[in-house]
């Protein structure tokens, strides 16, 4: 699966709440959230108004919500050295006072004698009366200490018993004298755009607050992560309340409120909240593992645009594209190929990239699933057995090392164009040429067109075409003749899965007119 990356525009995930925002030129992506002072109700549809009053619901609930506060050390910092006087010198006295509160660590450099303690709230609630507390990740991060300060006025130091950085929850521990008051996941599956929520946390750290709005859209993706199907909410939502809830009107929780929109770092009331359906799954596995143990199909994929759909004779685009399948995942193992497409993935249609990257994160490792794919022109379905996702490092590492294989160099020919590209088989000299791993095979873009449609889609020098319409090639006729075919029938363009030097691939459609 492609790493999350963080959006280069106007919207970012926030550091711990409490701290600061991150800024742009234009909006931020305040990281914690809920309740500033509370904004006139939305109007209802069906009565003309809001709700008479959310008093009920949060008197019950109230007291299940938490304030967050963590510690952390820095070291030292380090000065600048003494400087050297003349013996005698009118100075000394000065320089003397003003560095009598440094110390000499050895080295001839100076550093503070305390370093330095940050403080970072946030909020959170408790899912059960032994203890159980949810929050953000990003609000407990790098903490040494991290304490839960209840409604009472209590105060009890918590331990992490998990995080998952990729859904942004964490999860603490405490234990209480007597069993806390706890609150309950619903069903944010059945949430409608336009039903109230109500949302309570600890807004610039003034305590629990309480705000009402409705919900606003549902599976937004902010481009914070792998897994993104945000809740969008007009409840107004500020820095210090990252983790904590937002409730339906029965008083169940349906989302964990986690990220703003805001060109101040206050609400604008654009805030969102991680639905209740996507936390439970990762909670669950954080409370008996101590950490998330998702689903791997080990292939890449990308999204079926209209270009591409077109050429593979798809119809309308739909489904995730497989790019590159790793070597003994279970994508290969039960026979996904490069250049299918992903249409059904255990019972569920995947309309999009991000719904297969979310189902199969939600799969539990050894359980077989059932695939269909699209290849060729027609549906297949296969039988594929779920692996555990090896661990970024593992990942990172892997991708990274060269299998030191050589290969004889293949006798020179003259490139060959098609659709405006030059076309060369591969050779010693090209790899070394634009740094091709000696595990990347295909035939090499060795010059694009300025003009060309080949150009405007991104092919340029350097990458290698590993297939043609799903087709293997070597040599740049047998490019030439899967492009040749495709006239034949018809076809108004021709689907290219490419590769860089990395082994990194992507399909681009190229129009053949």
């Amino acid at each position: 699966m492609p790493e999350p990356r963080l959006p280069s525009g106007p919207v970012s995930r926030r550091q711990p709440s409490g701290s600061f925002a991150f800024r742009f030129p234009a909006l931020v992506l305040a990281a914690a959230l809920t309740c500033g002072l509370a904004a006139p109700a939305p109007v209802s549809a069906a009565s003309g108004k809001g709700p008479d009053s959310v008093a009920d619901v949060a008197e019950r609930v109230m007291d299940a919500v938490v304030n967050i506060s963590t510690s952390q050390n820095v070291a030292p910092s380090r000065g600048v050295p003494t400087p050297q006087l003349p013996p005698g010198s009118p100075f000394e006295d000065f320089f003397d006072e003003f560095f009598k509160n440094k110390k000499d660590d050895g080295d001839g450099e100076q550093q503070d004698r305390r370093g330095r303690r940050v403080s970072s709230l946030g909020s959170g609630f408790v899912i059960d009366p032994a203890g159980l507390i949810v929050t953000n990740n990003h609000v407990i991060a790098d903490a040494d200490e991290i304490y839960v300060n209840f409604n009472d006025g209590s105060k009890l130091k918590a331990e992490l018993v998990g995080r998952d950085t990729k859904v942004d929850l964490a999860l603490l521990r405490v234990k209480p004298d007597k069993p806390l008051i706890a609150v309950k996941f619903g069903e944010s599956e059945k949430l409608r755009v336009g039903d109230w929520v109500m949302a309570i946390g600890n807004p610039f750290g003034l305590g629990g607050t309480l705000t009402v709005g409705v919900v606003s859209a549902r599976n937004r993706d902010i481009n914070s992560g792998p897994y993104d199907n945000f809740i969008q909410t007009d409840a107004a939502i500020n820095r210090g309340n990252s983790g904590g809830p937002l409730f339906n009107m029965d008083g169940e929780v349906i989302g964990i409120n986690t990220a703003i929109i805001s060109p101040t770092g206050g609400s604008i009331g654009i805030g969102f909240a991680v639905p209740a359906a996507t936390a439970q799954p990762v909670i669950a596995q954080l409370e008996k593992y101590g950490e998330v143990r998702r689903g791997w199909l080990g292939v890449s994929i990308q999204q079926v645009s209209d270009d591409i759909a077109e050429a593979l004779g798809l119809g309308k685009a739909r489904g995730a594209l497989v790019g590159v399948v790793k070597e003994d995942g279970p994508a290969a193992k039960s026979g996904i190929k490069a250049g299918d497409v992903i249409l059904r993935f255990n019972g569920r249609d995947i309309k999009e990239v991000r719904d297969l990257t979310r189902s199969v994160a939600d799969t539990m490792a050894d359980s077989e699933v059932d695939v269909v794919v699209f290849r060729k022109g027609k549906e297949e379905a296969l039988k594929v057995r779920i692996a555990r996702a090896p661990d970024d490092d593992a990942k990172a590492e892997a991708a990274g090392k060269d299998s030191g294989k050589g290969n004889a160099d293949t006798p020179k020919a003259a490139p060959k164009k098609a659709l405006g590209i030059e076309l060369s088989a591969m050779s010693d000299e090209l790899r070394k040429r634009y740094r091709i791993k000696v595990d990347v095979t295909g035939v090499v873009v060795t010059d694009v067109e300025r003009s060309s449609p080949a150009a405007d889609k991104g092919l340029r020098a350097g990458l290698v075409i590993v297939l043609v319409n799903q087709e293997p090639v070597a040599t740049p006729a047998e490019v030439e003749k899967q492009i040749d075919a495709l006239r034949k029938l018809g076809k108004r363009s021709v689907l290219f899965l490419v590769s860089d030097g990395e082994g990194n691939q992507t399909n681009i459609a190229v129009p053949l007119n």
